[in-house]
């Protein structure tokens, strides 16, 4: 007997949802092939490990990564994304099951008998309910695909965030090494120019020469002098910096050794191919595509009928009954809309938006990762010829120093030629050490840049 009603329910829901509309395709224009190569080539690579800071041979850095990883509170606000999401999915699930419950409702009453006498009584009715939704046109489902694409997205977001921060503390403790070798060679050329104002001044108290070498070598002292401070402050910021990143107080930072004793490992090794499945950020906009799918389906199945099936079951317990009598009911619904004034039309227009916007998302974070492999990968390929000229003319520059320092002393040239030569060779030795560090930062970068290892 209960077949007959229910047939009659799914068909009449069959026969309303065939006025439901259609479902768009995303926009064709929002995939993306890969090149088949890369349009620079570097000339030694190798696998990418999962531990790719090792590599570089300072366990002090090792180690701010490995807690900057754990303790980093953008790390965190990570993971606390994914158990949201997991929770959010776990209750979607709960669409898909039937509800049940249980309770009980009693009084007591007093009221006129059939014969005119005041009567009270005392009842009660526990009572089992349980109801459930036919999902017939995959609108539970639906949900729970969302909830799981969702739970996909910020899993691969928490990776990002991991990568991203695991770059950062590399490359800021690598620039934090640079500042330091800066300094080094700022006081170096100090105690030079210290010896040069000393025989200036021996000079110019035994009448050699006028007080204009010696104010000159005074006034490049100085000008030396006071950089000192600066890169100090700076490399007080850095530290800060990096102490927040690994989650701590600002504070100073242990160093592992110097810019020169860090290894430049070999640039990673990757196909383009293969760059769209490492990339974490990347993955999390496929799977907002595809959450955005699934919305699209929840907001289209609103234009179904929803049918609801329930039960109830309990007992009649009263002190005007000489037993219980038991009570029950079961039967169902169906509901279908038919006018709600455009807003189920507008509601699928807007799901339909979000996933173009997903897929439109998704071309921009393709096309922003190999602008991102393509730009480290032209760094790496010309900062070792800067290098290699920058030392050439480190080398010149030297020499002429010392040249001009002889003839100097000789009384063969005036100062200003000594002055020069110090200036330049400054610069020189300084750009040196920033382009040191700028390849091992490109390294850093290129290792974010391809995804790292995903764990």
């Amino acid at each position: 007997m209960m077949s007959r009603p229910l047939a009659v329910l799914a068909t009449s829901a069959l026969a309303l949802s065939a006025c439901a509309p259609a479902l768009q395709e995303a926009p064709l224009g929002a995939a993306v092939a890969p090149p088949t190569e890369w349009r620079t080539s570097l000339d030694v690579t190798a696998p990418v490990e999962r531990d790719w800071w090792d590599a570089f041979g300072d366990p002090q850095l090792s180690r701010l990564v490995e807690q900057a990883r754990a303790n980093n509170p953008d790390v965190q606000i990570a993971a606390a994304r994914v158990e949201e999401a997991r929770a959010t999915e776990l209750a979607s699930r709960g669409f898909l099951l039937p509800a049940v419950g249980a309770g009980v409702e009693g009084g007591v009453r007093r009221e006129v008998s059939p014969f005119g006498q005041p009567q009270t009584s005392v009842a009660a009715q526990p009572a089992f309910r349980a109801s459930y939704e036919l999902d017939l046109f995959g609108k539970n489902a639906a949900r729970v695909d969302a909830a799981e694409a969702g739970v996909a997205a910020s899993a691969a977001g928490a990776e990002a965030a991991r990568l991203s921060v695991s770059a950062a503390t590399a490359s800021g403790y690598i620039t934090l090494l640079a500042l330091d070798k800066r300094l080094s060679v700022l006081e170096e050329t100090l105690a030079a120019r210290r010896e040069a104002v000393k025989f200036a001044r021996d000079r110019a108290e035994v009448g050699y020469t006028s007080q204009l070498p010696l104010r000159q070598a005074e006034a490049e002292y100085q000008a030396t002098a006071q950089l000192v401070p600066q890169l100090k402050a700076q490399i007080a910021r850095q530290e800060n910096a990096l102490s927040v990143l690994t989650g701590e107080l600002p504070g100073t930072i242990e160093r592992g050794g110097t810019l020169a004793d860090l290894r430049q490992p070999p640039a990673p090794a990757i196909l383009p191919s293969e760059l769209l499945r490492r990339r974490p950020d990347v993955a999390a906009a496929e799977y907002r595509i595809a959450a955005a799918d699934a919305q699209m389906r929840v907001a289209r199945a609103d234009f179904m009928p929803s049918i609801d099936l329930g039960a109830a079951a309990g007992v009649a317990l009263s002190d005007l009954l000489a037993d219980p009598v038991s009570v029950w009911s079961l039967g169902g619904s169906i509901l279908a809309p038919i006018f709600q004034g455009g807003k189920l039309q507008a509601q699928l227009d807007g799901a339909t938006a979000q996933r173009d916007q997903a897929a439109w998302a998704y071309r921009s974070a393709v096309l922003n990762a190999f602008r991102e492999v393509e730009d480290r990968m032209a760094v790496l390929a010309n900062l070792k010829e800067q290098e290699t000229a920058l030392e050439a003319q480190q080398v010149a520059v030297a020499d002429a120093l010392r040249h001009a320092r002889n003839r100097y002393r000789a009384g063969y040239t005036p100062y200003i030629e000594q002055v020069d030569a110090q200036r330049a060779l400054l610069g020189v030795e300084l750009s040196l050490v920033q382009t040191r560090a700028d390849e091992l930062t490109a390294l850093v970068g290129l290792y974010q840049a391809v995804g790292g290892a995903p764990e």
